[in-house]
């Protein structure tokens, strides 16, 4: 590399580091700031507190990701500029295509950590986040699921008119077994808990009902304890359960929710295509950074960072409304995540090749 290559990557690198150093504590700040009463109403011990906030570091992180480093190039760019050290750059026969390629470098390293970071790191730690935050501060309804209707293999189907996720509890069981296109037997149950204990299922008022050619085998018990080929899980995964899967498991894991006929696929997909999603999008947010705040501008640093902002906050709106169409409705999960580096990948060739004349 060429001392100018040197000199921009060690300030790409440094900037997006301090500001990531900048924005966590105070993100922590105001995260504890909201929730300091329930955990001390709550009693909850300080490990899972000083463990909690660990999570919610990576997750927080992880979430803001290619704002924090939109920003810090931004800032640091505005910085050169001011200096009249670009000018200098390009004055020298530095073409603005060569000006970008140290840009390039450090994007491609963060590219590579973020996407270490979403296929390995960020779901442990959303696991971590995501069940603190259900066991001590989210309401019991949050993890309720009604009217759930899922294929747990080739043969059977379950059916629960209420499933609560953190009494691992259902109201109103049913398991048809088929053979073929055939009803063989159907199992009904007033409610089904899982004992943990025992890795078994209690059913309350059970009812067995084997169909056969001429007449049907009815067995009828106030409780019954006893085993299921489907696991409490596969019965219905919590909401978040796709963020808390590494890579590898998460394509098992949309594959047999596939197979279940979960209602939540596009839910899941989502959070697959953005962990190939994220580090293009920083890319292309560099890229825009760069074109933005090259310039020197009447106004200084402060019209470079206003600008950022405004382009940040489009580009979260347009992530956020295409993620949850795809979340409530039918709209293509890949076209929701990849749509807006589409549209910003457009912006950003634009604003280069105006840049650069």
């Amino acid at each position: 590399m060429k001392i100018l290559d040197w000199y921009i990557l060690k300030r790409y690198l440094f900037t997006f580091i301090m500001m990531l150093l900048l924005f966590i504590p105070i993100g922590i700040t105001v995260n504890l700031a909201e929730k300091i009463g329930k955990i001390i109403d709550k009693e909850v011990p300080f490990n899972e507190v000083v463990a909690f906030y660990l999570d919610f570091t990576v997750y927080f992180a992880h979430l803001l990701f290619p704002l924090f480093l939109f920003l810090s190039v931004i800032w640091f760019t505005s910085k050169l500029a001011n200096n009249t050290e670009i000018v200098a750059f390009l004055s020298s026969g530095v073409s603005f295509y060569r000006f970008l390629r140290p840009y390039m470098y450090g994007a491609t390293i963060t590219a590579v950590f973020a996407l270490l970071l979403g296929m390995f790191l960020a779901p442990k730690a959303s696991e971590g986040y995501n069940e603190f935050d259900y066991k001590y501060f989210k309401k019991k309804s949050a993890v309720d699921n009604k009217n759930v209707f899922r294929q747990v293999n080739d043969n059977d189907f379950i059916y629960v008119s209420r499933f609560d996720s953190g009494k691992k509890e259902g109201k109103n069981f049913a398991l048809e077994h088929f053979e073929g296109n055939k009803l063989v037997t159907k199992i009904t149950a007033n409610s089904i808990k899982f004992v943990k204990e025992d890795t078994t299922y209690r059913l309350m008022q059970y009812v067995r009902r084997d169909i056969g050619e001429f007449e049907d085998n009815l067995k009828i018990e106030t409780k019954k304890d006893t085993l299921f080929s489907f696991k409490v899980e596969d019965l219905t995964p919590v909401i978040y359960a796709a963020e808390t899967k590494t890579y590898d498991e998460l394509l098992d894991f949309i594959e047999k929710e596939e197979k279940h006929g979960s209602a939540n696929i596009g839910r899941y997909k989502l959070v697959l295509y953005r962990k190939w999603s994220l580090p293009v999008s920083i890319f292309i947010l560099t890229i825009i950074a760069v074109a933005v705040s090259a310039m020197k501008r009447r106004g200084g640093m402060g019209v470079n960072l206003a600008l950022g902002i405004c382009i940040a906050m489009v580009f979260v709106f347009f992530d956020k409304i295409f993620g949850v169409m795809a979340q409530q409705s039918d709209f293509p999960p890949v076209i929701a995540v990849w749509f807006p580096n589409f549209i910003f990948g457009i912006l950003a060739i634009y604003l280069l090749f105006n840049a650069k004349r």
